[in-house]
């Protein structure tokens, strides 16, 4: 895979690593992924544990999740970035779509957007920009889009891209989430999956984010070996991070495939 992806003083050009998620939610999918306040020590245990990005989000993105208010969203992860912030200097990432979010969270501290919206609302490029902020663009395709999965994450991917780099964002501060979970069903997820590396083509670093998603049947408790075989997976790939519920047990599996010889991988 391509690219350099640089967060804050932080460089990453290879290997596969980890992005841990902490969400400030009542509704999230996993429970588990829920903190209140344990966060302080939910993201210690994470970067522990060999996390190198923290990601929190306010908002559940689920499917058929309800729509968080900015204010409401804010009021979630404010309190969770600054502690978080305050408590370690690994790298932070926000989930979020809404700029207004953006702009108080880098300015508390954060060094990262997750926005599964493709940089759609305005504004969002340029506060990421003018924080110098890195940046994970993901395509959504729930709504609308071109009918073939690839053309229509490849051309929604491309656009976002060029709207980032318009506004100033770097462009070794840009990686891309093909968005498994937020296509039209499970077979595109599969299909995506399968097809993930075509992504590189855009000549930027990719995430990949599969972590306990219904793609993999029955309840989110029961979905950790199947994501931790697209972690090999994607470890395999050469793909840069993976967007996590469990950090060790990904970890492990990944530094597995990184010590296996290369004609065995």
């Amino acid at each position: 895979m391509s690219g350099v992806f640089r967060v804050r003083d932080r460089e990453f050009s290879t290997g596969t690593h980890v992005m841990a998620i902490l969400n400030a939610t009542p509704d999230s999918f996993y429970p588990f992924s829920r903190v209140g306040d344990d966060c302080v020590r939910r993201a210690l245990e994470a970067v522990a544990q060999g996390a190198e990005i923290i990601d929190i989000g306010g908002q559940s993105t689920r499917p058929n999740g309800g729509q968080v208010s900015v204010l409401e969203e804010l009021s979630r992860v404010l309190p969770v970035v600054e502690s978080v912030r305050a408590a370690t200097d690994c790298p932070i990432s926000v989930d979020t779509y809404y700029p207004e979010v953006a702009e108080a969270v880098l300015e508390a501290g954060a060094d990262m957007i997750n926005d599964v919206n493709c940089l759609a609302a305005d504004g969002m490029a340029e506060t990421v920009a003018r924080y110098g902020a890195a940046v994970c663009i993901m395509h959504n395709r729930r709504c609308g889009g071109l009918d073939d999965l690839m053309a229509d994450k490849l051309a929604g991917l491309s656009a976002a891209v060029d709207k980032a780099l318009r506004a100033g964002v770097r462009a070794d501060g840009i990686i891309l989430d093909g968005g498994i979970g937020f296509n039209r069903s499970n077979a595109e997820d599969w299909e995506l999956l399968d097809r993930y590396r075509e992504l590189s083509m855009l000549g930027y670093p990719l995430l990949l984010g599969t972590s306990r998603k219904s793609m993999f049947g029955g309840q989110p408790e029961t979905r950790l070996t199947a994501t931790m075989e697209t972690s090999a997976f994607a470890a395999r790939e050469g793909i840069l991070f993976v967007r996590v519920h469990d950090v060790r047990e990904n970890l492990a599996v990944i530094s597995s495939v990184r010590d296996l010889p290369a004609a065995t991988k």
